[in-house]
């Protein structure tokens, strides 16, 4: 019920998965990311422990492949599953259970896979594919959109639209930016927008946060406003209005 495409960025090391469905909220259960380490899709008839546990047991360095054999081995339920991951160093591992919904399979390929089920037909995740090994001059998240946007052009989820997510992690286990449209007629357009409305303010403040390395993170607010400032002037120079529904203060 669900295509998703989880992905590293072979020059910034940063992991992403993007997922769209029609299913209300995607993406509160499908993405599971360990900053630096791996990315989890789980899907099909979701199982979050499969997500939680896979992404706990790379994370502490098992291979990607050996735990996804485990997780099979386990549940008795692994035919009517779905997932696909990769580690820390691009090396991605996925399941197609044979009692998935057709259209669904997967593919993988050099630091990406893309995965589906109850899909249009089999284009959906090549055209994901494709197009997001056509746009590697993109920042990762742009190029996970992007590829999203091919797979619904291909026919994406047989039932329809409802919800999409993305999420990508820098080198940390909470997210650099984590958006969804949980119930929506577009929710590919409405990532756009979330996108464009983090550039507006979230995203500077994002970049000051307290890291592993830097418990602190930036404590001055001097830089993160002259940044949202800019990032005001060049929006308005180049005639863009905000595309946030927030209210103003009075």
């Amino acid at each position: 019920m669900t295509y998703s495409i989880v992905a590293r960025d072979v020059a910034t090391g940063h992991l992403g998965v993007a997922v769209a469905s029609r299913f209300f909220a995607v993406g509160a259960l499908v993405p599971h990311i360990r900053g630096g380490r791996c990315a989890v899709a789980t899907q099909a008839f979701v199982s979050p422990i499969w997500g939680m546990e896979a992404a706990a047991r790379m994370a502490q360095g098992e291979a990607g492949a050996e735990v996804l054999a485990d997780l099979v081995a386990r549940d008795g339920g692994q035919a009517i599953r779905q997932i696909h991951m990769i580690d820390s160093a691009g090396v991605s591992v996925a399941h197609t259970g044979a009692d998935c919904i057709d259209w669904c399979g997967h593919m993988v390929a050099d630091g990406v896979s893309v995965a589906g089920n109850m899909l249009v037909g089999p284009d959906v995740v090549g055209q994901t594919l494709e197009v997001y090994k056509a746009h590697m001059h993109l920042p990762l998240a742009e190029r996970l959109m992007t590829a999203m946007e091919a797979g619904e052009a291909a026919g994406g989820d047989k039932r329809g639209r409802q919800s999409a997510a993305l999420r990508v992690h820098r080198d940390q286990d909470y997210p650099w930016i984590d958006i969804r449209a949980d119930d929506h007629a577009d929710p590919l357009a409405e990532l756009r927008r979330l996108y464009d409305v983090a550039h507006e303010r979230f995203i500077h403040v994002a970049d000051a946060l307290p890291t592993r390395e830097n418990f602190s993170g930036t404590t001055a607010r001097e830089g993160i406003d002259r940044a949202i400032a800019d990032a005001d002037a060049q929006r308005a120079a180049a005639g863009r209005p905000s595309r946030s529904f927030a209210t103003a203060l009075d």
